[in-house]
Order: C-alpha cells, then structure tokens, then sequence
C-alpha cells in the first residue's frame, strides 16, 4: 500500500501538507509504511484486531440492536502531532485546568465571579451538575479537577480549538495507552527515530495523584478505583487502570461508612480506605445526600468527606465545569482568575439562553452544530450540515422550551488522518482528548486519545456513534 493516491480534499490534514507532502515529523513513518511488502500493512491491521479481540478490550453502547459490548475500534495509522505543536497545547491546557479549578472552588464558597457579574448567577445554580451539597466545600490543597480529558480539535487553518471540557469521569486513558502497547509491536524501530515521547508512565503518574488527595498525614494512603460495575460501558477502563496502579478495584456495596471512616471489606475484616478514584457520577455517590434511590453508592460518605477522613477524585461539584453552557464563559473566567487571554481559544459558541443568540441559531440550524448541556458520547446533538428538516425541527422546538440547556457552534471542519479503508487510505475526521493530572503540579500526558470518525464524511468521532481510535504521537524537539 502507498500513499500516491491519497487526496487531502482541501482539510487539514495531520500527516501530510497542502502539497500532498508529508510533513516533517511524518516522514518517516510514511516511508515506512510505504518500504512494507505488499499486504504487509493490511495484515499487521488485522493482527491488531485479533489481539484486541483476544484481550477483551470493549466499550459498552447503551440502547443498541446490535449487542452492547464490542471491540474497541482501531486503526494502525498514528496521528503525529509536532513538538512545537504540542508546547502550545501544554500551556494552553496548564492555563486552562488552573483556573476552572479556582472557578469552582469559588462557586462552591466566595463566588466572587458572579458578585462580578461575570457570568450569570442564573446559568450557575440552573445547571445540573450544580451540586448545592457541596457548598462552603474546600478539598484537600483546594483542588477539584484532579482528572480531566479536554476535547481538542484542529480546523482547516491549522490552529487547535478547545471544543469541550470533560471534568467529571473522563474516560479513554486505557484505550491510549493499550494503542501505545499495539503500534510498538507494529513499528518498534520507529519509536527511536521519530523520538516519540512516552505515555506509559501514566498510571504512576495517576496513582500518585490520587494518593495526593488522601486526608493530610496518611503517609501511606490506601487508594482504591470506585466503579459502578461491569454493566458500565467503561468498566474495561476502571478494571485495566485498577489493575496498572496495583490497586483495588471496588464497587459501592465493597465500602462501608464505619467509626467515621470509609472501610473497605476484605477476608481480614475492615480495612481503611484513604482515597478513592471514582467513576460513578455525583447523583449516585451518596444515598443520603444525592440520589436516595442508588445503590452503586456509599452511605455517609459526603459527611466522612467533609470532616476529611476520606479523599475523592474527581471531587464532587467539579461537574459545574464541564457543563457545556459555562464553557461558552471559559475565556472570560481565564481572563477573571488568572489577567490572561486564553492560550487555547474555544470553538465560537452561541448560547441559547441570550435571546439574540437564540434567535440566530434557530434561524441558522441547518448551518450549526447544536448541543444539550450536559449529554455526551455524542448524545443529544445536531449536526446541522447532515441533519433533516424534521430533526431540525425537533431541535428548535427543544431549544424554544429550554433554552437554558443548548448551545450551538459553526461547523469545524476537522483535520483529518489517513486512515486504512479496504486495501487503500482514505482521509478521516480527528479530534483529540488529552489527559491532564492536577496533583502536586499540573501534568499533561504527551499525546492523548485521537478519536476518528470512521464513517466517510462524519464528523462524529464518538465510539458510541461509530467512531476509532488512533495512537498519538508527540515529537520531542530535535536538536
């Protein structure tokens, strides 16, 4: 397989240039992949399917005729992204994470920001993640967002784009380190060359994040991962990120509120648990205060939490700021906390809850992509450009009723990657997500989830939508 026929359409495309040229840092993977004898390439893409397959790497699809788990998507073409590239979004990312997270903490206490006038108070305690249980709340060393996966897209002009905020239970750190694991095995020689940076030292790096949140003098933390169970469609990740970190992974009923502590209950007895990395949601955390009807909680522990007994990561609140209305006002609070302009600039946005913006989206629907407030995995969306009249309808009479809960945005066409399509490359639709730890300092993992729409022309990269994933590739400078 080669490359000679390969037609960048007129986009961004992340490996080779206007010119049809692969760019720099692409070089020479694409001579290598063009040096394979033939079939070579197509056998290594199926190989990596049957060891996919052979080590049960799922993700779960809710509501489909289709069965629900199915083996996670992947294709063998890497996205590259350059050093200098890359040094932007560092920083962009480090601004950004630093102050949402001093715009919670003052939500939940001072809220300086909207006495300001800055945002809202409407949009603020309208929001559903929103949790007026955690107000006066201060976590330990003052920090919410211990975990984040922000969504990045590249528009034609070349420039990456903030798209959206993920600051609740951000998922598919497992799948890039096991694509990591894949392409090594594919093109080992090409990690020296290229100078690829590694990602595999992310579960050291999480692990000590999370003991970082432990009550203070718990030199030793017990640190479990809280998962709702084996019917999430991330349950593969929660038990693969257990098992890396040499940790517990436990589910509501394994955990008990006993003497003022968390306990965990082991063949020994109660056992304490310090920290916990939780991947259920705020609503179904605590029976007694959110959600009386859950059970994949633990009763008492909000109370245990705020007497500092107990650690929680991501805290509970921090869903405030991945709520899709408020990212429309990120600029603003970065500008508010920290004196600066936005390293990372967000997609431009409308938001329905001003009426002049509302009135522009409705008029423009066919043109925008249109999303509700708090839905993902591709939930809850309209894609203007490839939606029916009757859809659009639909839409508008959703956001006449309820403004407050849709945003719209101009369509990015997003960068795109060759990518394997029968025995030929094709281009295809990328974003990326990195994974980014607040701990002692801000640490982001260099690379992160490239998320591709396999389906020719989508611009839905979402797993659940039909979407793949890609390896990432970040360059180091060479000197």
């Amino acid at each position: 397989m080669n490359f000679s026929s390969y037609d960048t359409e007129g986009f961004h495309d992340e490996l080779f240039d206007e010119n049809g040229k692969p760019r720099p840092g692409a070089a020479q993977l694409i001579e290598r992949i063009e040096s394979l004898p033939e079939g070579d390439l197509l056998r290594r893409q199926k190989a990596a399917e049957s060891a996919l397959y052979r080590m049960g790497i799922t993700f779960t699809v809710y509501g489909s005729d289709q069965g629900t788990e199915r083996i996670w998507p992947y294709d063998i073409i890497p996205r590259i992204v350059e050093s200098h590239d890359w040094k932007v979004i560092e920083r962009g990312l480090r601004q950004r994470i630093y102050a949402l997270n001093v715009f919670i903490q003052d939500v939940y206490n001072d809220r300086h920001i909207i006495r300001d006038k800055v945002i809202p108070e409407d949009i603020i305690f309208s929001g559903v993640s929103y949790r007026p249980q955690c107000q006066g709340l201060t976590p330990p060393g003052g920090i919410w967002c211990h975990v984040t996966g922000t969504d990045l897209v590249r528009d034609r002009d070349g420039s990456f784009y903030v798209l959206e905020d993920n600051l609740r239970c951000p998922s598919g750190v497992s799948y890039v380190l096991e694509n990591r694991q894949m392409l090594k095995r594919n093109f080992p020689s090409l990690f020296e060359t290229s100078h690829v940076r590694p990602v595999e030292d992310y579960p050291n790096r999480l692990l000590a994040t999370i003991q970082n949140a432990a009550p203070v003098g718990r030199n030793t933390p017990r640190s479990v991962v809280l998962t709702p169970g084996i019917y999430n469609s991330a349950y593969f990740e929660h038990s693969f990120l257990a098992r890396q970190m040499g940790v517990e992974l436990v589910e509501g009923r394994d955990l008990v509120v006993n003497d003022g502590y968390v306990q965990m209950r082991t063949t020994k007895g109660f056992e304490r648990v310090d920290v916990i990395y939780r991947r259920i949601d705020d609503d179904f955390l605590d029976p007694m205060v959110f959600r009386p009807d859950s059970f994949l909680g633990i009763p008492g522990i909000m109370e245990v939490y705020r007497a500092g007994r107990v650690g929680l990561v991501n805290a509970p609140g921090t869903g405030i700021a991945d709520d899709k209305v408020v990212y429309a006002y990120v600029p603003k609070i970065i500008k508010y906390y920290m004196g600066e302009d936005p390293i990372l600039q967000n997609v431009p946005t409308y938001v329905c809850w001003e009426d002049k913006e509302r009135e522009y989206v409705l008029e423009n629907l066919e043109s925008l992509v249109v999303k509700s407030a708090n839905e993902s995995g591709g939930y809850g969306m309209l894609v203007g450009t490839q939606s029916t009249a009757e859809q659009r309808n639909e839409f508008a009479a959703a956001i006449t009723a309820n403004p407050r809960n849709y945003i719209a945005q101009p369509t990015v066409a997003l960068s795109r990657v060759p990518t394997i399509v029968d025995d030929h490359f094709e281009g295809r639709h990328v974003d990326l997500r990195p994974y980014v730890l607040y701990g002692e300092s801000i640490y982001v993992l260099p690379g992160g989830l490239t998320r591709v729409a396999l389906r020719k022309g989508s611009l839905v990269v979402n797993s659940s939508q039909g979407g793949g994933s890609k390896d990432t590739w970040v360059l180091n400078a060479v000197p």
